[in-house]
């Protein structure tokens, strides 16, 4: 009951349904250099102290725990950093701890310069299941001014724990590493409409995985990407309720898998997932600055997947999103002035979405400067004539909604592009 009701405040302390304050978006797109840069690998393994007998780990894929300290009265001090800078700063971190006997211990979170923390903890038992820090066991420090966004941070919190011998995960949002992200993918292709294939190497060497829902030679096609910053795992939920609605046996799904098919990248970066970055891959990159340049395995990947679709079928992309986290809800769009393979559409999906969830109010930022095409929206809106937007969902969106508000989305995106 304890945790129930802690849960529910924690829903209305940090309510991403909530928009009475909306967030203003992110500045104009810099662009900047893509040629890989330097990346320092965080030491995985265990951080063991005694009296009382407690470990902590990094030694796991997702893991970020840069270093860890006891102090004089027996609280434990961690230090999380980035993958290299400059980096936006989102700081991700994720460890284990487990003690011999059961206790009560209390852990700060501390970050380089010029970074604060941002996403709020998240306990599991499992790895698997996870649930929000009861809010009196989260204390925060010199916490920023502002009542929203960057500005409102503090530059540490405290966490109190309460620890066992079986290891009790802490992250800053539930982990999904590409494992997790195979395992979805497995068990969707076991449909008979739905494969998989490898469509390159990310920097590291791991597999960049492409789902394909529908006919592969079709010509009506839709390309759906997510996960290019690692830390960005409510984007990520979104994206796979969005394909599990696609990929549904409702009616409206299966008329619309007679009519087009969608392409999926569930993991852009995987290097970076797997690493605990904060952002770039292990290129030392933002991959989302390198759909000009395409200096990266995992965009280029990418582009010439979207190539060959193109030559092999002689049809085109209709749509392209790409899920992304944020402070809050934000469509970064095109300008509905610029006429694409299908004029109209994403204004006319906003709008259908909206009306079907009357509490929910799109925070919509079109822009009509999309050369050069640094960003993913651009490329597919410029190189293929796809209508095309950045979907970034709330770092605290509840669960429950940000499910069903992937699904209606899915729902209203279908039954639009089969009137059309």
């Amino acid at each position: 009951m304890k945790k129930t009701l802690y849960f529910l405040l924690f829903l209305v302390f940090f309510n991403g349904f909530s928009q009475d304050k909306k967030f203003q978006g992110q500045a104009p797109i810099t662009i900047v250099p893509t040629t890989s840069l330097p990346v320092q690998k965080q030491w995985k393994g265990e951080y063991t102290f005694e009296n009382p007998d407690i470990t902590f780990s990094n030694d796991f894929d997702g893991a970020r725990l840069n270093g860890i300290v006891k102090n004089d009265d027996g609280s434990f001090t961690a230090l999380i950093t980035s993958e290299n800078t400059p980096v936006n700063p989102s700081p991700w971190y994720a460890f284990k701890v487990w003690s011999k006997s059961p206790r009560t211990i209390e852990v700060m979170l501390t970050y380089q310069q010029g970074a604060k923390h941002r996403y709020f903890p998240k306990l599991s038992m499992d790895g698997l299941r996870w649930t929000p820090i009861d809010l009196t066991d989260y204390k925060e420090y010199e916490k920023g001014a502002a009542d929203f966004g960057a500005g409102s941070l503090p530059v540490k919190v405290r966490l109190k724990l309460n620890v066992g011998q079986t290891p009790l995960w802490v992250a800053g949002q539930e982990l999904q590493t590409l494992k997790h992200m195979k395992d979805w993918i497995d068990e969707i292709s076991n449909k008979k409409f739905v494969n998989q294939q490898v469509i390159g190497k990310s920097t590291e060497g791991r597999d960049m995985h492409v789902m394909t829902i529908g006919k592969e030679k079709r010509k009506q096609m839709v390309m759906v990407i997510s996960r290019q910053h690692p830390p960005e795992v409510t984007g990520f939920l979104a994206m796979k309720s969005f394909i599990e609605t696609i990929a549904s046996e409702s009616r409206l799904a299966k008329k619309f898998r007679k009519k087009f098919t969608v392409h999926v990248v569930p993991l852009m970066n995987p290097d970076g997932v797997d690493n605990g970055h904060w952002r770039h891959s292990k290129g030392g990159i933002d991959l989302n600055r390198d759909w000009s340049n395409f200096n990266q395995p995992e965009t280029r990947a990418v582009r010439d997947f979207m190539e060959d679709r193109v030559a092999t079928t002689n049809g085109k992309f209709y749509f392209g999103i790409d899920f992304h986290s944020t402070w809050d809800d934000i469509y970064y769009t095109v300008d509905p002035k610029l006429k694409g393979n299908m004029p109209g559409l994403v204004t006319d999906w906003l709008t259908a979405v909206k009306k079907e969830l009357p509490n929910y109010e799109p925070n919509i930022k079109p822009n009509d400067e999309l050369i050069p095409t640094a960003v993913s929206r651009n490329y597919f809106f410029i190189a293929h004539g796809a209508e095309a937007l950045v979907f970034e969902v709330g770092d605290n969106t509840p669960r429950d909604f940000l499910h069903e508000k992937a699904v209606v989305s899915a729902n209203e995106l279908m039954r639009l592009l089969l009137e059309r």
